[in-house]
């Protein structure tokens, strides 16, 4: 605790690394995509175009840390809270996959859509690591469709619909959810593209899609809550942390 009884980033940042390891020691249940779900020459081509995301955001993290010593110890704390979020599976057996919340549209609300690249990069890896979710070789296509798909998108519709004159609340809310939802539009197109077969691509994505939608409906409203929820808070008890992260006016 700080003089003023604050808790600091880096106690916060302890604490969730604790809530971690809590829950990697529970038994592990398959999530995202996992390795082999995708062949070889499609796990490459999602790697691909996930890298110059991450190598950006690793750019922009060194930046802002030579002018912000916060940032960085928040962003960790992000990471954690991402990790955790989409650690909660909903198996869809029909979709080859699980359904989960993610995070990544708060995360981008804080934090911007970049930076949520990279903290998606983290979360995942650690899944993979730690609890057998998702894999290795389809690392690259769980990081676009959940940290490049659905932290641009979050971002963008909560950018919008603030200069629209939403309210922070509904401008998070909505963003959470829009957030959710392309990130499993875009699963379910990895895996359209990818094992259609002799069947046509606009069929086989609508299947899959139609297969998410009875636990990503509502995982997507949930997400809008959450995120609605936190900025919130944020606003009214640490409205300082926003300016500071540029989230809202001083």
């Amino acid at each position: 605790m700080t003089p003023e009884g604050r808790v600091t980033p880096a106690r916060q940042v302890g604490w969730l690394a604790a809530a971690m390891l809590l829950v990697a020691s529970s038994p592990a249940h398959a999530m995202h995509l996992a390795d082999g779900i995708l062949p070889g020459r499609w796990a490459l081509v999602w790697t691909a175009a996930s890298l110059p995301f991450v190598v950006a955001a690793l750019a922009l993290l060194e930046r802002r840390d030579a002018r912000d010593a916060f940032y960085k110890p928040f962003v960790a704390m992000v990471a954690a809270a991402v990790f955790l979020i989409s650690c909660m599976p909903v198996p869809v057996p029909t979709a080859g996959t699980c359904s989960h919340p993610c995070g990544t549209g708060l995360a981008a609300i804080l934090i911007g859509p970049s930076m949520t690249v990279l903290v998606t990069v983290v979360a995942l890896l650690l899944q993979a690591l730690f609890l057998a979710h998702g894999g290795f070789t389809t690392l690259g296509a769980d990081v676009f469709s959940m940290g490049v798909a659905g932290a641009f998108v979050g971002y963008l519709v909560f950018t919008v619909g603030r200069r629209a004159g939403l309210g922070l609340g509904a401008a998070a809310f909505l963003a959470g959810v829009i957030s959710d939802w392309a990130t499993y539009a875009t699963t379910s197109l990895e895996l359209a593209t990818a094992l259609h077969g002799a069947r046509p691509l606009g069929a086989t994505f609508v299947a899959v899609a139609l297969a998410f939608v009875p636990t990503q409906l509502p995982l997507g409203l949930f997400e809008g809550v959450l995120s609605a929820g936190a900025v919130t808070f944020l606003y009214r008890r640490r409205r300082d942390i926003l300016v500071r992260l540029q989230v809202v006016p001083a």
